[in-house]
């Protein structure tokens, strides 16, 4: 049975100890072997001809082509490229982010880590995060899907501040669609049905035009899924992209039997974000969204937490995205 976003919340499923990550990657050495081995269980690409056949330098610790010579080196093509950040510092703020169950400041990984330097940690934080939602970006939500949308308080900038609106429409609150993938479920012994949460997705949008609203639902759902939503003037076209749209006037009832899981995950992001950064622009709410919502759909992994997010790091979006 699919694990209850409340038991995430709670943390039973983030036991992993730091002690035995720290024992397994005791110097920089090592998180470059264990990388090598992520990279070519994915596959290396060629950024000159695209062949995916390479040998292996063990002098240069490179990979070279075999059709044309290209080499490539081991942050090449991934997040880490262009980073002057040792492995092992990445590895450890990978693990920072992967073990806590909520998260992480960059303040407090800063001090963690013991860097000097405020901005370069925000920025490695924020690629990790890139590289969660980039990984969430590849799986479409299939079945029973619940859709709504919650409004997120974000930092304004100081010329907005001067004439703040009130309401949906304040600067102060960004408008953000959440998705839940739920599956329905009978209890063997009292016969009730119920809803039970599996994958999630959360996008930032721009506008609340129904064409913005359109382009979610075809790069994210499953054409024959069914969706549950209230009705809103932007949902009105969704029924042209899934098998069946079924919609309910927007009551306290619909929110409690109809789109449970969404609600639930908007008041725990909510919770968390507030608990954790106290300032969060609009233009970075994303990031933050996609790591809750990466942690959020892995909440069972346990230990394979991390080494699913070394694998989202690794992997070759460069060559996905052209």
């Amino acid at each position: 049975m699919p694990v209850k976003i409340n038991d995430y919340i709670k943390g039973k499923f983030f036991d992993v100890n730091i002690i035995n990550f720290i024992e397994q990657y005791p110097d920089e050495k090592s998180c470059k072997d264990h990388f090598r081995q992520v990279r070519e269980s994915q596959g290396i690409i060629c950024k000159s001809c695209g062949c995916e056949k390479h040998y292996w330098l063990k002098a240069k610790y490179q990979w070279q082509c075999s059709s044309c010579n290209f080499r490539t080196t081991l942050r090449s093509g991934t997040m880490m490229e262009n980073s002057n950040l040792p492995f092992r510092t990445w590895y450890l703020a990978m693990a920072f982010m992967s073990f806590s169950k909520k998260g992480i400041s960059a303040k407090e990984l800063q001090r963690q880590l013991n860097h000097s330097r405020y901005r370069t940690v925000w920025t490695l934080m924020h690629r990790i995060r890139k590289a969660m939602g980039e990984r969430d970006s590849l799986y479409n939500l299939e079945g029973m899907i619940e859709f709504d949308e919650g409004y997120f308080r974000t930092e304004t900038n100081k010329q907005d501040r001067q004439n703040l609106k009130r309401g949906r429409g304040s600067q102060k609150q960004t408008n953000v669609v959440v998705m839940a993938e739920s599956t329905p479920l009978e209890d063997v012994k009292t016969g009730k049905k119920s809803k039970h949460c599996r994958y999630f997705k959360m996008q930032v949008l721009t506008s609340h035009c129904a064409g913005e609203i359109n382009d979610i639902v075809e790069e994210n759902f499953d054409e024959k899924c069914i969706v549950f939503s209230d009705k809103s003037t932007s949902y009105v076209d969704i029924s042209d992209y899934v098998d069946v749209h079924v919609t309910e006037k927007s009551t306290k009832e619909t929110t409690v039997k109809s789109l449970p899981w969404v609600h639930i995950a908007i008041s725990n992001a909510k919770r968390t974000l507030l608990g954790i950064y106290h300032k969060i622009k609009g233009k970075y709410l994303q990031l933050y969204l996609d790591e809750f919502c990466y942690k959020l759909n892995r909440r069972y992994f346990g230990e394979r937490l991390f080494d699913r997010l070394a694998v989202a790091v690794a992997d070759n979006y460069w060559y996905k995205r052209d």
